[in-house]
């Protein structure tokens, strides 16, 4: 039924989740008879008002489930009551290239052994207690450290350090501090998809600014900040999702835009231990107006939801501590101790060390297999790349590939400005493995050259 369109029940799940429901109450009602051709993905995004990208997974799961059959070049057809109902095979599932995560191994190596050194630390039972609402002092002495190691912070004042529930939740503690809903709030063209989707929540309006192979253009910069926005936020290092790097003198404009504007910068580092010999943290260079934000769950473990906040002294950090009181009265104790005993011990800088080692390899694999498609990597250890194309072309590769098996970021997420830039992050961290990766690296090679996985299978 080529014309089908389908109503999508309300609720909180993801759109293709609904949209497969919908699917299959309307194969269950007889409203879709056996044979019946569905639209062409492409035509049902547009007539729904949904991503591309979207109506492709929904198709892909319909076809596991066993409710739809594709057939190269005719289209997708119901299987109808009786076939759908029979179970379908178990499946692994698709590759994950879509998630900047860490790989486990290193940290999951160490967490028995550390767990054992827990017991023996005479702070341990502080920590089932409320801490206060910046955090523990023992917590917030190691982060400190752990941001003058490893990002090259020469400002980390414990003092001024704030412990947070994962660089998330730090974020959105700076962007509450200053910012109120309505506010005007900068970023790069192409953005962390996380901030986008904070941004949409608590109702700040995200203007995304012009870049270049160093990041955020300072002209660009100071045009947006003309119409009265309150920050700007910005990853120097690494830049997510294009994994570029800023240089010394780009880092300075910035800096002296954001002091011309009365712009507060607030900085993402969470990639600076994978940024090699990257210049200075803006945080370094306009320490008066800039809140750093981090956290160990990209360098040691993702479920490690520790995350920090370094904040100038006065109104604006008690405004910071304030916020910790409204939203949750004070920072969880046991993983910031996890994190905090490794730190203390040299297992952080272990682990971080076997991770970068890691990634240089799956960076490497990436390379080979991906060739120029790949936006050159200003880290040898970049745990993501970015694949330049237009819009049209990425919406068709990440819909090639997850038909294949791969699911990758989707296209239009990390997208601020529309027109302004285009690509597809591939991320090297989710992958249970090298095989893995390498297989799933196949693939997307094989979908930019325009190959169907599923239907090469197939000959």
């Amino acid at each position: 039924m080529a014309g089908w369109t389908p109503t999508l029940p309300p609720g909180e799940r993801p759109l293709y989740e609904r949209l497969l429901d919908a699917l299959r109450e309307d194969i269950a009602s007889g409203a879709l008879g056996d044979g019946d051709r569905l639209p062409p993905q492409r035509d049902l995004a547009h007539r729904l008002g949904l991503g591309l990208g979207t109506v492709t997974r929904a198709y892909v799961e319909a076809e596991k489930a066993g409710l739809v059959q594709a057939h190269v070049g005719r289209g997708s057809f119901v299987r109808g009551v009786g076939v759908a109902s029979r179970p379908a095979a178990e499946d692994p599932g698709p590759i994950n290239l879509s998630q900047n995560i860490a790989p486990v191994g290193p940290g999951g190596e160490r967490i028995a052994q550390t767990l054992a050194r827990l017991q023996r630390r005479p702070d341990l039972l502080d920590n089932l207690a409320y801490a206060p609402s910046a955090g523990l002092e023992a917590h917030r002495r190691a982060f400190a450290t752990w941001l003058s190691r490893t990002a090259g912070v020469e400002r980390a004042d414990w003092r001024q350090l704030i412990c947070c529930a994962g660089a998330q939740h730090a974020l959105s503690l700076a962007l509450a501090a200053l910012c109120r809903p309505g506010d005007e709030v900068l970023c790069e063209a192409a953005t962390f998809p996380g901030a986008r989707v904070l941004a949409a929540h608590a109702g700040y309006r995200l203007t995304g600014v012009a870049m270049d192979g160093e990041g955020l253009l300072p002209d660009a910069l100071d045009q947006a900040a003309a119409n009265g926005a309150k920050a700007v936020f910005v990853l120097p290092t690494l830049q997510n999702p294009t994994g570029r790097i800023m240089g010394a003198a780009r880092r300075a404009d910035i800096v002296a835009v954001a002091r011309r504007r009365d712009l507060w910068i607030i900085e993402d580092g969470i990639y600076a231990i994978f940024g090699g010999d990257a210049p200075p943290p803006l945080v370094d260079l306009a320490p008066e107006r800039t809140i750093h934000v981090s956290g160990v769950s990209k360098a040691l473990s993702p479920g490690l939801r520790v995350g920090f906040l370094l904040a100038p002294p006065g109104d604006l950090f008690e405004r910071v501590v304030h916020a910790v009181r409204a939203q949750f009265y004070a920072p969880p104790n046991f993983g910031a101790l996890i994190a905090t005993q490794w730190i203390e011990d040299g297992s952080a800088e272990a682990i971080a060390g076997e991770i970068r080692d890691e990634m240089t390899i799956r960076l490497a694999l990436a390379r080979r297999i991906l060739g120029e498609a790949v936006e050159r990597p200003m880290s040898a250890s970049a745990p993501h790349v970015w694949l330049p194309m237009s819009e049209l072309e990425a919406e068709r590769l990440a819909g090639r590939a997850l038909r294949g098996g791969v699911e990758l970021t989707p296209p239009s997420a990390p997208i601020v400005a529309p027109g302004a830039t285009a690509g597809v992050r591939l991320c090297l961290g989710a992958a249970r493995d090298r095989d893995e990766l390498e297989r799933g690296l196949g693939i997307v090679a094989a979908a930019l050259a325009g190959v169907d996985e599923r239907s090469r299978a197939m000959i």
